[in-house]
C-alpha cells in the first residue's frame, strides 16, 4: 500500500498527523508546500492526499485542480478553517472527497482518512459508468414481459394504454414505444393532461384560430398537429375534463378535429398513447370517465409494475442513476456500501422510480465521501425504517408535466414530528422535501419548462387535499376546516383537480 501524502506549511499540523497515522501503523509522506508534492507527483503518487487550502505559492485548491485532472480516482481531503465556507464549497466543487475544518478533532481526522483510504483501496477494476445509457433498466421478470410487449408491439401503429403506479416510468416506455415503431423519425409530442388548467387544456390539444378568445392574437396548432405522423402520448388521461373526453373521442374515431373557433376540419395521422396511474374502470362506473373513450383507448393495455414488485432492480437502477447525476452536476460518481443497498433494496418507496431517481441526485450532492453507508441517507429514510407500525407517513408528488417528474414520500414517525407538520413546522427541514423540492424546481427550470408555480402548486395541493381528505375519511368539510380553507374552495379544488373520495357530512 502506498503511503498517505500530507501537505500543510504548518510544520505542527504535519507532526501531528504522521503522529496520529504512525499509532495506525500508515506510512505517511510530508511536504511544506503545494509545489513540492506536484513536483513529488512526477515520480509517485499517494494512496491518499491531505492538504492544507491556504499555503504560500500554490494553494490546495490548485493542488486539488491539478491532481484531480491526473489522477482523477485519488481521495483529496483537504484542511481548511470553519470560517472559510467559500474554500469547503470550491474544495467540494473541485472533486475534494471531504474537507477538515480547523481545529479538527485527531481521531475524527484519523477516521475520515481510514475511509478515503478503504475508498482508494477498492477494486478499481469496478467500472461503474457505463458505455450507453439504456432506454429502460431492468432484469426483473414483471420488467422481461414489459419489454417482450415493446418488442411485439415494435411494427405497431395501435393506441396503447399504459398503466401503472405513479413514477413507474410511463413516459419512457411510451418512448420507447415511439422509437422502435415506423413512426420513429416523426414528432414525439407528450403532454400531462393534468398539469393544464381545464379552460386551457382544449386549445393545447387543438389549437385555436386567430380571435378564438381574449387574447388569441394569432393562430396557434395544437399537440395533435404538432405529432402529425408522429406520436402524441397523454399522460395521466384519467384526470382529462368529461366535456374534452368527447372531443378526444371524436378524433379517435375518425381522425378529425376543429381547433378552438375553427369551422374547417383538421385530419390527423397521429398516433395515441395514453398512460395513467387510476382505475379507468373504476372512473368509468363512477361516471368520471366516457366507457366509449376508454374501449376506443384500451386497445392494448401495458402495465407496468411498482418498485415493490421488482426489487431485484433497485441495486441496478441506483447504480444507473448515481452516474447519471454525477454526469449532470460534473462531479466525480458515489458508489453505494452492500450494506446501503440492502437497506434500500427493503425500503418501501411510494414514489416507485421516480423516487429512487431523487433520492439518487440528494446521495450526489448531499451524502459525505464516495461511498455512501446507511449513515449518510436522509434521516426520513433511516428513521422510518426504524419506526414502529402504524407511524404517520405523507407523501409529496413533483410532477413537471413533460419530461422530468419526481415524486418523494418521507415518514414522521414520531407524535412529536407528527405535532409539528399538524403545526405548520416543516418536519423535514432543508435537507428533507423542501430541499428535494427545491431541487426539482430548479431542474425543471434548467430544462427550460414553463408554468413551473402552476404544475408544482396544483401537485401540493393536491398532496394536501388527498391527505386531508384520507386523515378525515373522505368528509370534505373537516378537510377543509384542518387545512384552514373555505369550504367552496375545497370543493373547487377537488373538482379542478379531480380528486377522489370526497364527500359531504
Amino acid at each position: 500500500m502506498k503511503p498517505i501524502w500530507i501537505v500543510d506549511d504548518d510544520a505542527s499540523i504535519r507532526w501531528v498527523l504522521e503522529k496520529a497515522l504512525a499509532r495506525e501503523n500508515l506510512a505517511t509522506r510530508s511536504f511544506a508546500s503545494g509545489r513540492e508534492a506536484l513536483a513529488a507527483f512526477e515520480t509517485d503518487t499517494p494512496q491518499v492526499l491531505v492538504s492544507d487550502i491556504r499555503m504560500p505559492g500554490e494553494s490546495g485548491l490548485d493542488l486539488l485542480a491539478v491532481v484531480k485532472e491526473r489522477h482523477p480516482g485519488l481521495p483529496v481531503i483537504v484542511i481548511t478553517a470553519f470560517s472559510d465556507l467559500d474554500s469547503a464549497v470550491a474544495s467540494f466543487q473541485g472533486g475534494a472527497f471531504e474537507y477538515l475544518a480547523k481545529p479538527f478533532d485527531i481521531d475524527k481526522a484519523v477516521a475520515l482518512i481510514r475511509r478515503a483510504l478503504e475508498e482508494s483501496l477498492r477494486d478499481a477494476s469496478v467500472d461503474i459508468a457505463p458505455t450507453e445509457t439504456p432506454e429502460i433498466l431492468g432484469q426483473a421478470p414483471a420488467m422481461q414481459e414489459v419489454f417482450r410487449a415493446i418488442g411485439r408491439l415494435s411494427q405497431s401503429n395501435v393506441t396503447v394504454l399504459i398503466t401503472g403506479e405513479s413514477g413507474t416510468g410511463k413516459e419512457l416506455v411510451a418512448r420507447a414505444l415511439h422509437k422502435h415503431s415506423p413512426r420513429a423519425q416523426q414528432p414525439f409530442i407528450a403532454l400531462n393532461t393534468a398539469a393544464i388548467p381545464k379552460d386551457l387544456l382544449e386549445s393545447e390539444l387543438f389549437g385555436h384560430e386567430r380571435g378564438a378568445f381574449t387574447g388569441a392574437q394569432a393562430m396557434r396548432r395544437g399537440r395533435f398537429e404538432q405529432a402529425e405522423n408522429g406520436t402524441l402520448f397523454l399522460d395521466e388521461i384519467g384526470d382529462m375534463p368529461f366535456d374534452l373526453q368527447t372531443r378526444l373521442l371524436r378524433v379517435l374515431s375518425d381522425g378529425h378535429f376543429y381547433r378552438v373557433g375553427g369551422h374547417q376540419p383538421v385530419k390527423a395521422n397521429v398516433r395515441v398513447i395514453a398512460a395513467t396511474h387510476q382505475n379507468l374502470e373504476q372512473r368509468v362506473r363512477d361516471g368520471l370517465f366516457r366507457e366509449d373513450l376508454y374501449h376506443r383507448l384500451n386497445v392494448i393495455r401495458l402495465r407496468l409494475p411498482s418498485l415493490r414488485e421488482r426489487r431485484e432492480d433497485i441495486p441496478i437502477l441506483v447504480r444507473h442513476f448515481l452516474v447519471q447525476s454525477a454526469r449532470q452536476l460534473g462531479v466525480e460518481t458515489k458508489r453505494m456500501s452492500e450494506e446501503a443497498v440492502r437497506f434500500l433494496t427493503g425500503l418501501e418507496l411510494p414514489g416507485n422510480v421516480r423516487q429512487l431517481e431523487n433520492l439518487c441526485n440528494w446521495i450526489t450532492v448531499m451524502a459525505p465521501g464516495q461511498t455512501v453507508e446507511v449513515k449518510d441517507l436522509p434521516r426520513d429514510l433511516t428513521q422510518a425504517q426504524a419506526a414502529p407500525a402504524g407511524g404517520n407517513s405523507f407523501a409529496v408528488g413533483l410532477s413537471s408535466g413533460v419530461g422530468a417528474q419526481g415524486t418523494v414520500a418521507f415518514a414522521a414517525p414520531s407524535a412529536a414530528a407528527a405535532h409539528a407538520a399538524d403545526h405548520g413546522a416543516p418536519p423535514n427541514g432543508a435537507d428533507g422535501w423542501i430541499g428535494l423540492l427545491e431541487m426539482q424546481a430548479a431542474r425543471m427550470l434548467s430544462e427550460g419548462q414553463v408554468e413551473v408555480m402552476d404544475v408544482l402548486g396544483r401537485q401540493f395541493e393536491s398532496a394536501l387535499i388527498r391527505t386531508a381528505l384520507k386523515h378525515t375519511h373522505g368528509r370534505k368539510n373537516d378537510a377543509a376546516i384542518r387545512l384552514g380553507i373555505g369550504r367552496n374552495t375545497i370543493t373547487r379544488k377537488i373538482a379542478e383537480l379531480g380528486i377522489d373520495g370526497a364527500k359531504d357530512e
